[in-house]
């Protein structure tokens, strides 16, 4: 194996990232702890392109973690509503609500106390330190992975974190060798850069990587078989009949009776019409659906991250005599939805739904 020095390391990827690295990102740069927090939670899993709108309209909103704290639950999903991954929406409130309580607005300055707050784990708890307080603590997302995992040619399993733990030591260990406080997060943020940008899944640019002479996958042109992921994931699929019902108001209005899902599972307490888990074969056949359920809008399927749901949306417009449709639930405007927390799939939905109340076809 070619050997690595800590020191030129950390030298080297310091001078690239200042030099070639990313410096426009609306959070890089700060020593404000909300701000890489709120981008770092953003960021898991999320394309950074999708992230930018996302991050500003959340600091015009909530411009600190007090108002952050502070805000109601439904309306911090509903800035959320279309990144996914509705949990993180949930930690964050949670979060804020913590540091406002038991640390006085002031978020921990260490890596373990970051970690005893809800929804930040180690590699979130280390860019925070880092970042903003200097602390020799290094990141360890799919990015820093990525590259310390072809640079030692590393090949345990990085999907198991059990198998995973010792390139995490050799990332807490190459740490030490950043040379002072002000090269903390350009080292960080090189690790990331590189990944994001030089050393990717697919078709890394070896030959614009600053540690290629030090890279054991490039010695070995085994670039690509590195990082070792042998767990698969194992998909699932449900089918789901969705009814919307809705009603027009006596000023014209539309409105759609919306229920907060339970707290846990899928788009846990985010609001959604009627939703019956259906079998495929009821699916397919769409047995009795319209005497039941009203009018047929597109079915389509939504994919998350370990499960494929197969959608049957339906549209049935009340009138002012009809009860209510269930016991839970309440009436919202069409005109104030950017207010409630929905799921992108159930947006998509009442989209068309409205489409059709408004425009019948015929």
């Amino acid at each position: 194996m070619i050997p690595v020095d800590r020191a030129w390391f950390a030298t080297t990827l310091v001078a690239w990232q200042r030099q070639h690295g990313r410096h426009g990102l609306p959070w890089q740069w700060t020593r404000d702890p909300y701000r890489v927090w709120l981008s770092e939670v953003m960021l898991q899993q999320t394309q950074v392109a999708t992230v930018l709108g996302y991050f500003g309209r959340f600091l015009e909103h909530f411009a600190t973690v007090r108002e952050l704290a502070d805000a109601p639950q439904a309306q911090v999903f509903a800035l959320w509503s279309g990144l996914g991954y509705y949990s993180r929406a949930k930690n964050l409130h949670a979060c804020a609500q913590m540091i406002r309580d038991q640390h006085g607005g002031e978020f921990p300055q260490t890596q373990a106390q970051l970690q005893e707050l809800p929804g930040i784990g180690p590699s979130t708890a280390a860019a925070i330190a880092s970042f903003c307080f200097s602390q020799r603590a290094s990141i360890f997302d799919g990015n820093v992975k990525r590259v310390l995992a072809r640079v030692t040619a590393f090949d345990g399993d990085v999907s198991q974190a059990s198998a995973a733990r010792p390139l995490n030591g050799i990332a807490q260990d190459w740490v030490l060798g950043v040379a002072n406080d002000a090269d903390m997060p350009h080292y960080t943020q090189g690790l990331m850069d590189l990944g994001a940008t030089v050393c990717t899944a697919r078709n890394p640019s070896c030959a614009s990587c600053p540690i290629q002479m030090r890279c054991e996958a490039n010695a070995r042109s085994q670039q690509t078989q590195f990082p070792v992921k042998r767990a698969k994931i194992k998909r699932s699929a449900e089918h789901w009949r969705i009814v919307v019902f809705a009603r027009r108001t006596s000023g014209g209005v539309v409105e759609f009776w919306l229920t907060q899902r339970p707290p846990t599972g899928i788009w846990a307490s985010l609001f959604t019409p009627s939703v019956e888990l259906i079998s495929t074969e009821c699916f397919e056949s769409k047995q009795g659906a319209a005497a039941d359920f009203g009018e047929p809008l597109s079915a389509f399927n939504h994919v998350l991250t370990h499960k494929d749901l197969h959608l049957e949306p339906w549209l049935r417009v009340l009138r002012a005599t009809d009860g209510l449709p269930s016991d839970t639930g309440r009436w919202y405007a069409s005109t104030q939805l950017s207010n409630v927390g929905l799921p992108k799939a159930i947006k998509t939905i009442l989209d068309d739904a409205l489409k059709r109340i408004n425009s019948p076809p015929g």
